[in-house]
Order: structure tokens, then sequence, then C-alpha cells
């Protein structure tokens, strides 16, 4: 699976992690950026990630910044992203079966590398389940025209 990844300065450290992470399963990784520690503004590289995704260069994205709110905020302004911001395997299987999230935003300060580890593969290996939860899916896109 192709994924992209993007970060500010406070996920960084995160992103690396999960970067090299993913390389290890097989996966392809668009690193979107930052590159660095030092400060930056979050929503660029939410969008370069986001962007990647919608424009079908990367089949899911994956975001961090602090908290992965603001990151989570960005990534969704781009048309046909449904990024969602989750903490737990739980919370990553079911917006994948009842959202079909295309990206998963992490707060670095809030997780530990064992447990994002944990929450991207159950993102990346869980399956959309259609049926009732496709009519909610298209009145989100709805809302996007």
């Amino acid at each position: 699976m192709t994924i992209s990844l993007g970060c500010d300065h406070g996920g960084f450290d995160l992103k690396e992690h999960i970067k090299a992470y993913l390389e290890g399963k097989g996966h392809t990784v668009k690193d979107c950026g930052t590159y660095s520690k030092e400060s930056c503004d979050y929503p660029l590289f939410g969008a370069a990630a986001a962007k990647a995704v919608a424009d079908g260069e990367c089949e899911r994205g994956v975001v961090i910044c602090t908290t992965g709110i603001g990151i989570s905020i960005a990534a969704n302004k781009v048309k046909d992203v449904r990024c969602a911001l989750c903490s737990d395997p739980l919370a990553a299987e079911m917006t994948r079966r009842h959202n079909n999230a295309n990206m998963l935003a992490m707060g670095a300060g809030m997780l530990g590398r064992n447990m994002a580890e944990r929450i991207v593969d159950v993102f990346l290996s869980t399956e959309f389940e259609g049926g009732r939860h496709q009519r909610r899916v298209d009145e989100i896109s709805d809302l996007e025209a």
C-alpha cells in the first residue's frame, strides 16, 4: 500500500518512527514533511498529505501533530478526504468500517510508539463495510459540494 505522511514539528519524531515502521512492513511511503523539529505550520503538511490521497497518488494517509486535532482539521479541508483522529485501535477500526476514512490523524503528545503502531496497523488492515454506511459517507461527500 502507498501511504502519505505529514506532520508538524510536534509530530516529527513519531512520523519518522511510523515511516520506518511502515517501510519495514513493505509499504511505500510518500513523506510530505515536515523534515525537522524546527517550528512550522501544520496546515501545509496536513494538506500536502491529504492531497496525495485525494489525487489517488496514495491509498491512505497518516498525519501527526502534538494533539492530532489541528492537522486533522487541515486534512479534512481537502475534498474527498475523510481524516479521523484516533487514539486507540477500536476507533481506527470503526472509522474504517463505518466512515471509510482514508486518512488517520494521531497526537504525538497523546500516544506512545507502540500504541501508534497498533492504531496504524488496524487502520490499514480494516476494510469499509459499505451497505448502510455508504449512504452516510455519501452524505458527507455531498457537504463538500
